[in-house]
């Protein structure tokens, strides 16, 4: 297995995905998480064009995208938690994880490749997608409290440190 920048030659099928991954949440009782347009073609061309996202693949066939980004303060909504991180120092920040469901592991194998790159990783979830809660529970991610985004609705926030 593989990770490599997503290209805009990826949008489409980023976005296919992003849609099967919407109905696998409604299937899952996750009703109000990426709803509408949401992510939609213009922040993911964005994401993909700033270099923050990433392909996991192998032979060709991918196994999750995800949103990576690292540096002080990438992420404004968590200077506020209510709760406490484990860490107060720079750290990288993991977004719009999606598994295609063909290889095992996926939360894990990506989120170990981001902390090669950083200290500590953030992430955050809704409160009913109970099986991204339990994958990161699964690879060792700290519950950290509740944080609130900019919509106005709040997610449980997690973080890993490196060893």
């Amino acid at each position: 297995m593989e990770i490599r920048r997503a290209t805009m030659e990826d949008l489409d099928t980023i976005l296919e995905l992003f849609e099967q991954a919407k109905a696998f949440m409604r299937k899952n009782g996750n009703m109000t998480q990426w709803t509408g347009n949401y992510p939609g073609r213009e922040l993911i061309a964005t994401d993909i064009q700033t270099g923050r996202s990433y392909i996991a693949e192998e032979g060709g066939g991918i196994g999750a995208l995800f949103f990576f980004d690292r540096g002080e303060d990438v992420e404004p909504t968590y200077d506020e938690i209510d709760g406490a991180w484990l860490t107060g120092h720079s750290y990288g920040v993991m977004h719009r994880v999606v598994s295609t469901g063909k290889y095992p592991g996926m939360v894990r194998f990506c989120s170990d490749w981001c902390l090669e790159r950083c200290p500590s990783l953030r992430i955050d979830t809704h409160e009913d997608n109970k099986p991204m809660q339990d994958a990161l529970k699964r690879c060792g991610f700290q519950y950290c409290g509740v944080v609130t985004i900019e919509d106005g609705t709040t997610r449980l926030a997690f973080e890993k440190v490196s060893v």
